[in-house]
């Protein structure tokens, strides 16, 4: 397994096992992600060093490929001025350039397939930090919707226990006895006379006497005439 690979399943057993510990869930998400960015900026400098080993090796190769067929026309050049001595040491340093050129392809293509395997990986994380993305908008939303139920059921709970209500009914038992002492006040009130009222009410009973008796002494004077 390639450090890569064992990189990505960490993280991906740290966010499924580490979410139950969490005070705060959509945080903890917020720092995973914090945390597979930063190894895949890593991973994204190991692999400009490995490409950079690669176009190294490649140079390297190059030139003494380049140098090995220049050695070869140098040495055909010196056998048509019969330097035959001139050619045989330009084949020599030819043989030598080959054998460098021969290694240093080795080290090119291996280091190449190498950067290969690694920018694959670098994909694979990238990619896996896309779905990890998408996978926290949900999770923050169940996040947000399991907390919202939790306060509902805690409000729910003051409910359950009748508090509110009960106290409501209190406060309206206090207003309809606060509505029946006044209302008994006003019957007292209506019961219980002033002296002066009494006096009128007297004065006025007599006055109401005293013409009738007028009334009737008129109608018996009229009867004997």
């Amino acid at each position: 397994m390639s450090l890569f690979k064992r990189i990505g399943d960490n993280i991906r057993a740290n966010i499924n096992s580490l979410l139950d510990k969490a005070e705060d869930p959509v945080k903890m998400l917020e720092q995973y992600l914090r945390d597979m960015e930063d190894d895949i900026a890593d991973a994204e400098v190991a692999v400009a060093k490995q490409i950079a080993i690669v176009k190294r090796f490649e140079s390297s190769y190059k030139d003494a490929q380049a140098m090995a067929e220049k050695r070869e026309a140098q040495a055909l050049q010196a056998l048509e001025q019969n330097r035959e001595d001139l050619a045989r040491k330009a084949l020599e340093d030819k043989k030598i350039h080959a054998g460098k050129a021969a290694d240093y392809k080795g080290q090119f293509e291996q280091a190449r397939e190498t950067a290969d395997v690694l920018k694959r990986q670098l994909q694979e994380m990238k990619e896996e930090l896309e779905k990890m993305k998408a996978r926290k908008a949900t999770l923050v939303a169940r996040a947000e919707a399991a907390k919202a139920q939790k306060d509902i059921n805690k409000v729910m709970s003051g409910f359950g226990k009748n508090t509110a209500r009960k106290g409501f009914e209190r406060m309206e038992e206090k207003v309809l006895q606060s509505e029946a002492e006044a209302a008994a006040g006003l019957e007292l009130r209506g019961k219980t006379k002033s002296l002066d009222d009494e006096l009128a009410e007297l004065g006025g009973s007599s006055s109401n006497i005293d013409d009738e008796l007028a009334r009737l002494k008129a109608r018996l004077n009229k009867d004997k005439e």
